[in-house]
């Protein structure tokens, strides 16, 4: 990974969109996660339904990650980190 060679100068604007797409990968990735609860929480009450709730609980971390690696690479895009 490459730093840019130079001070790398954000608008309000960019900063703004840094926190406003910051602020929206927090919320589904807590959207994932109570998810994740909530399905461990009904196969508790319901173990019946693990089967169906174990499919779920597993497609929520390559969701999370799906969401990290855009905003990683968002972030790196705006602040000219490149991959060397």
């Amino acid at each position: 990974m490459a730093a840019p060679d130079a001070p790398v100068t954000l608008t309000p604007a960019e900063i703004e969109q840094i926190n406003s797409r910051l602020s929206e990968v927090r919320h589904n990735i807590n959207n994932h996660l109570s998810l994740i609860i909530a399905a461990i929480e009904l196969i508790k009450r319901k173990p019946d339904s693990a089967e169906r709730m174990t499919a779920t609980i597993a497609q929520q971390p390559d969701k999370i990650i799906a969401e990290m690696r855009g905003f990683s690479a968002d972030f790196e895009k705006t602040l000219q980190i490149s991959h060397d």
